[in-house]
């Protein structure tokens, strides 16, 4: 079975041969379904990991580390994969040309379906995405990190409008920097120890070995992951690139690209750096989601386009993940796993309720012609299915039950109580009031009645010829909702294959 693991990494590939070969229909009809192939096989992985009740593993040619290189799925990572794949299968069904005349009329205006460079993309992001949750190697993690760089940076800049391509030059930048920064901790690394094999490197590491020059390899990495993912202070090209690119593009960027070198900041942290050293870098990474939460989520209240005040949020967001570090590098039984749990749902259910929200408003853009805040009133009446996805999905950015984001924010607000950190608790709270006061300011704009009957005559068509889309957008922000119903508990599926450590029992 563990031939899977190279299946979810080769498979999407071959969704690009119709594209290259054949027409625009057939090869976006072709790419839908490799990425419903790669629903399959994630989920696949997911149910072997859970029956086994232990990782999977496969050494890429036979050879076994140091001298091949490992793929390995444990239960965060086939969670990730799932959750990666639902998100593009959903976005690609969003952006494709869908049936009937009307949508065929969107189309030709150039609002509807995206070119056939966007299912390429597509279809590279989830070889790229499974790639960095699957390997074992940093150098290989290396690799997947700059293909998923080089297939999310045309997505900023489908439409080559002036202000796309300059977001989408800042992004590079800030990627290309993030990548040199992370490279070279990888330099430091091998020359210490001549691996690069994570569960070698942790070996050693636990042992003492590196010093402070392995502490100082895994803080440019770090840094680098940081300016990928746009933590904290280095967030400044995440809201022009995910505003200003189309909404699938945008739905896409926020759901699953920045996720991945999140993911990798925990794999870091968790499966590579020593506990003594995670427990000292864990308050650090805090400060920064607090900073994130609390400063982007101000930011946010004060935009008046909708799209970039979902991207502002986006960068608020990212920062609950990093409260979840030094309560779940603690080593305090049970509360120790919550926060981990805790991390691990808001990273699933942001997800989901964020492609929901950026689909929605680009629905709502198409019929208001325009997404800023102050000319949105009476859209609820022209386009509800997309006011009530954007609403839903804003649920759970809020932490209001029954979302996934109530029982992740819950979560990591009992480990922090109960562990004494009363500022992270603070800032959980606080979060919410500001997710509360910019997704709400949406949601009453969009109630009230509309300015006039001309307005209604000029949305009416365009959310008749665009309801297919809303459902979509909605099915996503129903997931989120799904992931409410999870137990307030650690999770065991998240267990399996972890570090003792990071799931409240101590070696």
């Amino acid at each position: 079975m563990s031939a899977l693991l190279v299946l979810a990494i080769t498979a999407p590939l071959l969704g690009l041969v119709p594209l290259l070969l054949f027409g625009p229909r057939t090869g976006e009809r072709a790419a839908l379904g490799m990425l419903a192939v790669n629903v399959a096989i994630t989920a696949g992985i997911a149910e072997r990991v859970a029956q086994g009740g232990r990782a999977l593993g496969y050494f890429v040619g036979g050879f076994a580390p140091p001298l091949g290189v490992g793929l390995r799925a444990d239960g965060f990572s086939a969670a990730m994969m799932l959750m990666a794949a639902l998100v593009l299968l959903f976005t690609g069904l969003f952006a494709m040309t869908g049936p009937g005349d009307m949508t065929r009329k969107v189309k030709a205006r150039g609002s509807a379906g995206m070119p056939a460079t966007f299912f390429i993309l597509l279809l590279s992001l989830a070889c790229a995405l499974n790639l960095a949750f699957l390997a074992q190697d940093l150098f290989t993690l290396y690799v997947a990190l700059e293909l998923l760089t080089f297939a999310a940076v045309p997505l900023v800049c489908l439409e080559g409008k002036a202000g796309q391509l300059s977001a989408a030059l800042t992004y590079l930048l800030f990627a290309l920097f993030g990548s040199v920064l992370y490279l070279l901790g990888v330099v430091l690394i091998y020359g210490l120890f001549g691996t690069l094999d994570i569960a070698h490197l942790a070996g050693l590491m636990a042992r003492g070995a590196g010093g402070w020059t392995a502490a100082a390899a895994l803080a440019l990495m770090s840094a680098g992951l940081m300016a990928k993912a746009a933590l904290f202070p280095l967030h400044l090209w995440l809201p022009p690139a995910h505003s200003g690119a189309p909404p699938a593009a945008s739905a896409v960027l926020s759901a699953v690209v920045i996720k991945a070198p999140l993911f990798l900041l925990v794999r870091l942290w968790s499966d590579l750096a020593p506990l003594p050293l995670t427990q000292v870098a864990g308050p650090v990474f805090a400060l920064c989601g607090a900073a994130a939460i609390v400063f982007c989520g101000v930011v946010a209240l004060a935009q008046e386009r909708l799209k970039l005040l979902i991207a502002y949020s986006t960068a608020a967001q990212i920062g609950y993940l990093c409260l979840m570090f030094p309560l779940a590098a603690s080593g305090d039984g049970p509360w120790s796993a919550l926060a981990w749990t805790g991390g691990t749902l808001h990273l699933v259910s942001h997800a989901l309720s964020k492609a929901a929200m950026f689909l929605a408003a680009g629905l709502i853009a198409e019929t208001m012609g325009h997404d800023r805040l102050s000319g949105l009133g009476g859209v609820g009446r022209l386009a509800p299915v997309s006011v009530a996805a954007f609403g839903l999905g804003g649920l759970s950015l809020m932490g209001l039950p029954p979302s996934g984001g109530f029982v992740a924010k819950v979560m990591l607000l009992t480990s922090a109580l109960q562990q004494g950190s009363w500022w992270i608790a603070t800032v959980v709270l606080l979060g919410g009031l500001l997710a509360g006061g910019y997704v709400l300011r949406v949601v009453v704009i969009a109630l009230q009645h509309p300015d006039g009957d001309a307005a209604l005559e000029r949305g009416l068509p365009d959310a008749r010829e665009c309801r297919w889309r809303a459902l979509i957008a909605l099915a996503l922000a129903f997931g989120a909702m799904l992931v409410g119903f999870m137990p307030l508990a650690p999770l065991p599926f998240l267990d399996i294959g972890r570090p003792l450590t990071w799931t409240g029992v101590m070696p």
